[in-house]
């Protein structure tokens, strides 16, 4: 008794992890930006906002 071929379930298959793979990928990418990258740089500018402004108060005097 032979089994029958499975016809359609690769290009079923594909879609969805094309899906899968867009939708984690932006998503992760927006986390990741949202996340950890713009409180770095929120930051990164403090202190240098900072600096600059004791570097001023410094030359005044």
């Amino acid at each position: 008794m032979p089994i029958a071929p499975i016809t359609g379930q690769l290009r079923k298959r594909f879609w969805v992890d094309v899906t899968c793979a867009l939708g984690l990928g932006i998503s992760s990418g927006y986390a990741y930006w949202y996340g950890v990258h713009l409180p770095a740089l929120e930051r990164q500018e403090t202190f240098y906002v900072k600096l600059e402004q004791e570097r001023a108060k410094a030359a005044q005097s």
